[in-house]
């Protein structure tokens, strides 16, 4: 009895947490008149959709495209240039190595709105404010290089160092045994940190909109204050559009679920 009601309990609780995403979802495909009708329809009473509108008039894959080359960009330096860094740190331990990890998740709490005004200065004087994809992308990598490797350097301290020395003692070269032996090991922990770097610069707002001048390189977070007017706010557009938006990041997270789930689990039980 007890069990059932826990479960009862759960599934309630799920359905709580998920009930805006269910909104967002059917208010997609609701019109203006029927988004503000009261007592609210749960289900569309004569359904519409309105993803060609979003995409006509608001450019949506436009932005869709500039927001992927940027995250993918990011992504992309970021874990190639954070994986060998953490490596490094993982190896060199001391006292020092603890307080810089520390100082730097110290700087991670600081707002970007506070980094803001001097990248756009330094990013001036430099001439890349006339590469906008450019400049986002290397703002966003200043941020979101630390954060990798934090996190990535308690994945390779994880590892134990017998493996690799073992790995040296049977002629391996530090190279190879970095490859072949320590990264296959962690390579769930770069898939789960990676993924929290991309939906990081994905959803990224302040460089985006303070760095990018030119609105055929808008992204899609800066895109949706195109909806609200100084008179009229279309929700039923907003909803479409964070739909769309959302939709193949919730199909990633179930694709990939299983080494989600083992990549936040590893180093916890040895």
């Amino acid at each position: 009895m007890r069990r059932k009601l826990l479960f009862c309990l759960a599934l309630a609780l799920t359905a709580l947490y998920l009930f805006p995403l269910y909104w967002m979802f059917i208010t997609a495909f609701k019109s203006n008149p029927e988004l503000f009708r009261l007592p609210p329809t749960f289900w569309p009473e004569a359904a519409q959709s309105n993803i060609a509108r979003v995409f006509h008039d608001y450019a949506m894959g436009r932005n869709l495209w500039n927001s992927l080359v940027i995250a993918s960009g990011v992504t992309a330096a970021t874990v190639l240039l954070g994986t060998g860094a953490a490596y490094a740190l993982a190896q060199a331990r001391s006292r020092w190595i603890e307080t810089a990890l520390f100082a730097v998740l110290v700087l991670q709490a600081l707002p970007p709105a506070l980094m803001v005004t001097p990248t756009f200065a330094a990013f001036q004087e430099l001439g890349l404010l006339g590469f906008p994809r450019l400049s986002v992308t290397l703002a966003q990598i200043s941020k979101t290089l630390p954060f990798y490797m934090v996190l990535m350097r308690s994945a390779f301290v994880q590892v134990p160092r017998e493996l690799r020395e073992a790995a040296l003692v049977d002629g391996a070269t530090p190279r190879q045994a970095f490859i072949h032996v320590v990264l296959p090991l962690v390579r769930n922990s770069v898939l789960v940190t990676g993924i929290l770097v991309f939906l990081q610069t994905l959803g990224e707002y302040v460089f985006s909109r303070s760095l990018i001048l030119d609105d055929k390189y808008t992204t899609t977070t800066v895109a949706l204050a195109a909806f609200v007017g100084d008179t009229k706010t279309d929700w039923v557009g907003i909803m479409t559009y964070a739909a769309i938006y959302t939709t193949p990041i919730l199909i990633s997270f179930m694709l990939l679920q299983r080494r989600i789930v083992s990549g936040l689990t590893a180093g916890a039980l040895k």
